[in-house]
C-alpha cells in the first residue's frame, strides 16, 4: 500500500488539495500497478516560520 506525505506552506484550499490528491493517486497507480484505494496521501501544512532557507526563515524572505 502505497503512502505519501506531502509537506508544503499552508495556504492551499480544499480545492488544490484535491486536485494534487487525485493527480498523485493517478501516477502512483500507474507506477506502482496499484488500485486507487490502496493509495494513501497525507498532506501536512507547515508554517513559513518554521522553515528556513540559507540561515533565514521564510516568513522573513
Amino acid at each position: 500500500m502505497p503512502r505519501l506525505t506531502v509537506s508544503m506552506f499552508e495556504g492551499r484550499s480544499a480545492e488544490d488539495k484535491r486536485e494534487l490528491a487525485k493527480r498523485l493517486t493517478e501516477v502512483i497507480c500507474e507506477v506502482c500497478k496499484c488500485p486507487a484505494d490502496a493509495v494513501t496521501i497525507q498532506f501536512e501544512d507547515t508554517k513559513r516560520s518554521n522553515h528556513a532557507k540559507a540561515g533565514v526563515l521564510f516568513s522573513d524572505q
